[in-house]
């Protein structure tokens, strides 16, 4: 039986079953060639141990913005990486350790737009 979709690795967003991708469908891990070219980055592994560390010293069920993480990897330039905390985010959504939230109401990561709000997840909550 196929699976109907999958997370990118790089960028954390749905990747969709495609019929043309029938016969190399496990061995598909991008969602596009320019997440394949810029694979995970230490600076990526960087924003997501940062979310998980702020999570962590926050109460159960306080939330984060992704800027916040963004400042710790890099407090001069941290604008330049709010894509990279939102894709790290999208990542660990999958991963079901986070939450994305708008307006208190947990939303579908690959499809938020606007400020979104991190928070612990629900089901599995960081230890």
């Amino acid at each position: 039986m196929l699976q109907d979709s999958k997370t990118c690795e790089r960028c954390g967003r749905v990747i969709e079953w495609r019929r043309k991708w029938e016969k190399v469908w496990e061995s598909i891990r991008y969602c596009s060639d320019a997440c394949r070219r810029a694979r995970l980055q230490p600076q990526d592994h960087a924003l997501e141990a940062s979310i998980i560390a702020l999570l962590t010293k926050r109460a159960q069920h306080a939330s984060i913005c992704p800027s916040e993480a963004a400042r710790e990897v890099d407090p001069v330039a941290w604008a330049d990486h709010m894509e990279a905390a939102r894709q790290a985010a999208r990542r660990l959504t999958a991963k079901s350790q986070i939450e994305i939230t708008q307006g208190g109401n947990v939303v579908d990561p690959s499809t938020a737009k606007g400020p979104i709000r991190l928070r612990r997840g629900r089901q599995f909550p960081i230890l």
